[in-house]
């Protein structure tokens, strides 16, 4: 027992740096509120109104939850923690999207070894930001201060997303036919895969100097910039597509760890095969400069990074045109990367050598 009294701020957490915190994070909080938010952050639980779902025959929520992994140590790295936010919400949000849901809400959970408010804000106006091009409201979290088991300056996130589809609109591997048309999404870099191999070959043993120099390779950025990129958030071309091409994609895969090998299959039957054509489609010089640095074999690549395509659209072939024509006007660069033939749902590859 102790003889004098010891507080929980003198323990490690400080409460009221807690509170100062959520004052610091309630305006990028609001800026994502959809109209069916119902309250204020500070409760105990967030309160989403789904009265669109009465107009559904047949309402389905869709869940989804991850986290950032350890691309969070480039942003502490280099300093800059307001794009790690973006990459939380894109991993769940593309996640849910594959099943052709819109996302309604989403929360999240920062865990950090010592509670700063402008530090936390830095954070959350990130999420707020992958949010807002997501569509959805972030409509709560939890903020926990970990002394003696985080280092004062280290912070792990994972978050959590809710959306709601149509049944008969719910995108569907059973849907894919032979002859379907593969349509891949550029990503804009390594997005939040791969990064315990890309640290290791292309930050460890190599100076803070070094890493913060422009890199002809990578266009003039440097390697922590460039490792640094965020996901981008598929939500709203794809939806843009959805409605203005109904029914013509059957299914859609989000190309994250495993890369294009071990998630395009996920979106097949069992049936059917996917033929992906290499050298269809750019690499970004991120995802070259990591597998270089790697010696990565081609089909090594191809199951550990996504390899410059984040989404990819399987497509009824008679309507690929209308699709990707809906994509160019929703802003995208689709390219055609392959197609579907009958199998026993595995990804197969065409033009051994064209990629890397």
């Amino acid at each position: 027992m102790a003889e004098e009294q010891v507080t929980y701020e003198q323990a490690g957490v400080s409460t009221a740096e807690g509170a100062r915190a959520v004052q610091a994070i309630k305006g990028a909080v609001h800026s994502t509120y959809r109209p069916e938010v119902v309250g204020d952050i500070g409760g105990f639980g967030g309160l989403f109104s789904i009265a669109a779902a009465k107009d559904m025959a047949d309402p389905l929520l869709v869940s989804g939850t991850d986290g950032v992994g350890t691309k969070l140590k480039v942003a502490q790295m280099l300093g800059e923690h307001g794009t790690v936010g973006i990459d939380l919400v894109a991993m769940c949000a593309n996640d849910i999207l594959a099943t052709g849901a819109e996302p309604l809400f989403f929360l999240d959970y920062v865990a950090v070894g010592k509670l700063e408010a402008e530090a936390m804000a830095e954070i959350v106006a990130g999420i707020a930001e992958g949010c807002r091009q997501a569509g959805c409201a972030l409509i709560g979290g939890e903020m926990a201060e970990h002394p003696g088991v985080m280092d004062p300056d280290d912070y792990d996130l994972s978050g959590f997303c809710v959306g709601l589809v149509d049944r008969a609109a719910m995108l569907d591997p059973e849907s894919v036919r032979e002859g379907d048309v593969l349509i891949g999404l550029p990503s804009s870099g390594l997005h939040s895969n791969g990064y315990s191999l890309a640290r290791k070959v292309c930050v460890e043993g190599r100076s803070d100097a070094e890493l913060r120099e422009p890199c002809e390779e990578l266009g003039g950025r440097s390697v922590l910039e460039a490792l640094l990129e965020p996901t981008r958030i598929y939500v709203r071309p794809v939806h843009e597509v959805l409605a203005e091409v109904p029914g013509a994609v059957h299914a859609l895969a989000h190309i994250t760890g495993g890369g294009i090998t071990e998630n395009l299959d996920r979106a097949l039957p069992k049936t059917a095969d996917a033929v992906v054509e290499l050298g269809t489609w750019p690499v970004p010089a991120v995802v070259r400069y990591a597998c270089a640095r790697a010696a990565l074999s081609e089909a090594e690549a191809l199951k550990t990074f996504n390899m410059g395509l984040g989404l990819v659209l399987i497509v009824e072939a008679g309507r690929a045109d209308a699709v990707e024509a809906a994509l160019r006007a929703a802003g995208e660069q689709p390219c055609r990367v392959g197609r579907v033939t009958a199998g026993t749902g595995a990804v197969a590859y065409e033009a051994s050598g064209a990629l890397l």
